[in-house]
Order: C-alpha cells, then sequence, then structure tokens
C-alpha cells in the first residue's frame, strides 16, 4: 500500500530545493547586476524612477532620474531572495563608503555568472568558494601593494583629494563641472579633517532652485532655512542659543481628561485667559535661561512670538529634526523639552547669527560656531530632480573624501586597479592545481568585466581595448588604465584618475562575500502568506 507523502510545511509555503534553488538565485542576481551596470562608468546612462504614490508614499507622484546604484536598487521592488541580497549589498556599500555601490553589485553578479557556468561543469559551489578565498587574497595583496600614501606632503595629499574627488564626479551628473565641484568638496572636507569633534554632519546640504549649478558655493558657516519671528532681532553678536522640541501653541487647560463645557462668553473667556496665564507662564521659564535666541522645533504661535519680541529675543519655529540636530552638533548644545531645571539645559553659542539672502530666499547664518569648523554647502540648479541628483554625487564625494582621511591610500581608477588584480590572479590561476583553477580564474574573469562593461558603455571596442590592457600589464606597466573619452589605453597617473583605496578594496570584499553566501544556498524556503480575515456582511 502506498504512503502518502508527508507534508511538513504549511499550506501556501513553498520550497525550491537542490539545482531549482541555485538557478533562482543566479538568475536574480545577475538581473540585478544587468540592471544596474549600465550606468558604470564616466559614460554610464541615467535611469528615471517614477513612483506613481510618491517618494515618501504621499500620494503624489515622483520623478527621479539618476545613476546611483544604491538609490536605484533601494527604488526598485524586488521579489527574489538573492537579489534582495545583492540590494543590500548595495545599500551597506553606500553607508560604509559613500561610494562603490553600482560596482560592488555588478562584482558580485559577474562572480555568479562565472558560477553558473562552473556549476553546469559539475564543479562543486564549495570547490568554487575555495578557489575564490584563494584568489580574493591575491588580489587584496596586489591592491594593497599598488596602494600609494600622501600623508606625509600635505599639498600632494590634497591634490590626491582634488583628483578622487574629480574621478567620483565623473560618473555623475555633476561631470561637465567637476572640477568646480571637486574644488568645493576639498574645502569642505579639509576644514572638519583636523578637528576631532567635527564629522560629515557638520556640512550641511541646502538646495535652492533657480540659478545654474556653477552657481553653486561653500559657504562658511551653518545656514538654517529658517526666519526670526515678526518684531525679533534679524542679527544677534556673541549668540546664546537654547534648541528645543516642545508645544508653544496655546497650552490647553487638561484636568485628567475631563472636558470642561460653558454656556456663556464670561467663562470662555476666563479659560482663553487662563490659557494664556500658563503659556506666559513656560514662556518666562524659557527666559530664565541665560540665552538671547530660541530656536523650536515646533511652531511658535501668536502669542509666544510677541512675548519673545518683548525679551528681545530671536525666537525661530518649525526647524526640521535634521537641521536642529546637526544645529545641536555645531553649536554644542542639545535639544531640550523641559526648562525647569537649569542643569538639564546646555546652551550652544556662537559669535555671530544674520540674516542672508540666496537667490530669492532669506536664510540665517550661523558664524563662529563653537564645536568644529561647520560649514554649509548651497547647490542651485533648474529642477528638483537636479538638485537631487546633485546632492546624491556630493554626498558620495564627501562620503569617499572623509573615509580617505581617515585611510590615506589611493589607487588608480579607470579599469587600472582591477587590471592590475586580475593580473595578480591569473598568476596564481597557475600554480593551483585541480578544479579550484577553474575557480580562480572565474574570479579573474569577473574582475576584468567591470572595465569591459565601462568601454561598452562608453560605446567603443572592449575587446580591443581589455586586450591592449592585459598587455600593457603584462609588461609591468602598473598605471595603465583606461581613457574613456579617447577610447584608448592610457597612464592612470598622467590623467590623474585616482580613487579611494578603502573603497576599491570594500567593493572587492563586498562583492566576494555576497557572491560566496548566494553560492552557498542549495534551499529556498518562501513562507505561507499571511490569510486576510474574511470580510463581514453587514
Amino acid at each position: 500500500m502506498a504512503m502518502n507523502p508527508i507534508q511538513v510545511l504549511r499550506n501556501g509555503a513553498e520550497e525550491e530545493k537542490a539545482e531549482t534553488a541555485r538557478l533562482s538565485s543566479f538568475v536574480g542576481a545577475i538581473a540585478i547586476g544587468d540592471l544596474v551596470k549600465s550606468t558604470l562608468g564616466p559614460r554610464g546612462m541615467d535611469k528615471i524612477l517614477y513612483s506613481p504614490t510618491g517618494q515618501y508614499g504621499n500620494g503624489e507622484p515622483s520623478v527621479q532620474v539618476t545613476n546611483d546604484g544604491a538609490t536605484i536598487l533601494r527604488s526598485c521592488g524586488v521579489d527574489n531572495p538573492a537579489a534582495k541580497i545583492l540590494c543590500e549589498l548595495s545599500k551597506v556599500q553606500d553607508d560604509e563608503v559613500g561610494d562603490g555601490t553600482t560596482s560592488v553589485t555588478v562584482f558580485a553578479s559577474e562572480l555568479l555568472r562565472e558560477a553558473e557556468r562552473l556549476v553546469e561543469l559539475k564543479i562543486h559551489p564549495h570547490t568554487i568558494i575555495r578557489g575564490w578565498k584563494k584568489a580574493v587574497a591575491a588580489a587584496r595583496d596586489a591592491l594593497l601593494e599598488s596602494a600609494i600614501d600622501n600623508q606625509a606632503d600635505p599639498e600632494q595629499f590634497k591634490k590626491d583629494l582634488f583628483n578622487i574627488a574629480r574621478t567620483t564626479l565623473s560618473s555623475k551628473l555633476l561631470t561637465q563641472h567637476k572640477d568646480f565641484f571637486a574644488k568645493i568638496c576639498v574645502d569642505a572636507i579639509l576644514k572638519i579633517r583636523d578637528d576631532p569633534k567635527s564629522t560629515l554632519e557638520s556640512i550641511q546640504i541646502i538646495k535652492k532652485l533657480g540659478g545654474s549649478l556653477e552657481a553653486s558655493f561653500l559657504d562658511e558657516g551653518f545656514l538654517l532655512d529658517k526666519v526670526p519671528g515678526q518684531n525679533q532681532p534679524r542679527r544677534v553678536e556673541n549668540a546664546r542659543v537654547l534648541l528645543a522640541n516642545t508645544a508653544m501653541d496655546t497650552d490647553k487647560i487638561k484636568v485628567f481628561g475631563s472636558r470642561v463645557r460653558t454656556n456663556d462668553i464670561k467663562s470662555l473667556a476666563e479659560i482663553e485667559a487662563a490659557e494664556k496665564e500658563k503659556m506666559k507662564e513656560k514662556v518666562e521659564n524659557i527666559c530664565k535661561h541665560d540665552m538671547n535666541v530660541f530656536i523650536n522645533r515646533q511652531l511658535i504661535y501668536n502669542y509666544p512670538e510677541q512675548l519673545f519680541a518683548d525679551h528681545k529675543i530671536m525666537a525661530i519655529e518649525h526647524a526640521d529634526f535634521e537641521g536642529i540636530e546637526r544645529l545641536a552638533l555645531v553649536l554644542g548644545g542639545e535639544i531640550v523639552s523641559t526648562f525647569n531645571s537649569d542643569e538639564k539645559v546646555r546652551i550652544g553659542t556662537c559669535d555671530l547669527i544674520e540674516e542672508v539672502m540666496i537667490g530669492e530666499d532669506k536664510l540665517l547664518r550661523f558664524s563662529g560656531v563653537s564645536q568644529g569648523q561647520a560649514c554649509s554647502l548651497v547647490i542651485r540648479g533648474a529642477t528638483e530632480q537636479i538638485l537631487d541628483e546633485a546632492e546624491r554625487a556630493i554626498h558620495d564625494v564627501l562620503c569617499v573624501l572623509y573615509s580617505t582621511i581617515k585611510e590615506t591610500k589611493t589607487v588608480y581608477g579607470g579599469g587600472c586597479s582591477e587590471a592590475l588584480m586580475a593580473q595578480a590572479v591569473q598568476l596564481l590561476v597557475e600554480k593551483s592545481e585541480g578544479k579550484e583553477q577553474h575557480a580562480v580564474q572565474s574570479f579573474a574573469t569577473a574582475l576584468r568585466q567591470l572595465p569591459t562593461i565601462m568601454a561598452d558603455n562608453a560605446g567603443l571596442d572592449s575587446a580591443d581595448l581589455i586586450a591592449k590592457l592585459r598587455a600593457e600589464h603584462a609588461k609591468g606597466n602598473k598605471c595603465a588604465g583606461l581613457d574613456l573619452y579617447n577610447g584608448c589605453v592610457a597612464s592612470m597617473d598622467d590623467l590623474k584618475v585616482t580613487e579611494s583605496f578603502k573603497v576599491k578594496r570594500q567593493v572587492l570584499l563586498s562583492g566576494h562575500e555576497g557572491a560566496e553566501m548566494i553560492m552557498r544556498v542549495d534551499d529556498i524556503l518562501k513562507s505561507a502568506p499571511r490569510q486576510r480575515a474574511p470580510d463581514r456582511c453587514m
């Protein structure tokens, strides 16, 4: 008598086993790589991200134009589990070093493309992984050996930072103005470099519609996109700033949730007078502290605004949370919500607060802040999409430069580092035995795919260029890379195409680890969807 198969999983749950699971992982990961690889390199293309419900789900359709890998992968809905791993890989790369988000995704997908071919040749995944481990060690050593460190020479190191900024901007929207923005970004980073209290949060980016991109500038102070209240000072010297997150509307009288009902105007007037008295008492408590500027995250209604004006205090309302947190950081204060205890209130300080005009808008500039060398980078542009993409590009550059001042080594770009690492791995192929040799060779092939894709995106003959590039590195020319503007192999040292060692190392290690994780998968279990409760008939 035949036995019925035993069902272990709940109804609706799915399981993909062995070859089916591995194929599903390969297909998903390779598809993600193919999605973003057209954006790789200085001649890569952009993508339009359209959301009918809005970027933040607020119902208003939104359009983004970008070639930033992390932004693309974060915005598109992905259902395949392996594809989700690569999306997470790109996000972590963005959080860690700010750039290389497309490179790490493409590299991992190319490794898996090679692995798919090896699995079809009946090579076990663990054999492939062992070969990859040897290859990544050889590639990392070659990258470290080729790294240059000019930290001891301040002038040369500043030039390195400028070249890194130019190279990073080459693949962004700002490529036509890369020298202009590279100088701005380097100046901003050097302001916070020697101050241990300063971080990237000390550099504020403000977007203002209107003007051209070249009308952007770096302001030597902290800018807040707000104006003081009516009849209040427009300029404050030796400012002492109290930062708050508290309700400054007319406080309602609450007696343990009770309701107060009244039948005549006189009682209503008494309630309003009580509310005003309560608000006046709160403002007096705030003004008792040794300060002359009050900045609140929430709204400040007309009556408390009038009270602050009577005390000659500049009061600023509705400062966005990110702005007020950054302001607390650079002023050395803390955001408070209660004002009865002097010990719990830390006042921030700066030399001068004044109104300035940018385009048609008024902003407040905080000069001479107490903590660190804060500065504000103002971006001008014709459309919201241009401003958003410019902000993403500048954020990437600042993150890369910040990583470089922490770890000062640099390497050559333009496919030079990838060709150098592939050359080192290729030498390891000759020394490897057995089936691992195929895995080591696949790693070298995946590394060479990065400059190949960059050449393809530039409309050049990638097969010819990569062959010439391999020949140059075989001769010992360790500076050779791709000049994608002139369609030839050239010295990256002469072209000043420089990248951060930390970014390149992170691409190598993260791409390998992500591909290795997916290679180990032999079973995909999908849980049953949550059942919706049946609608009740009315």
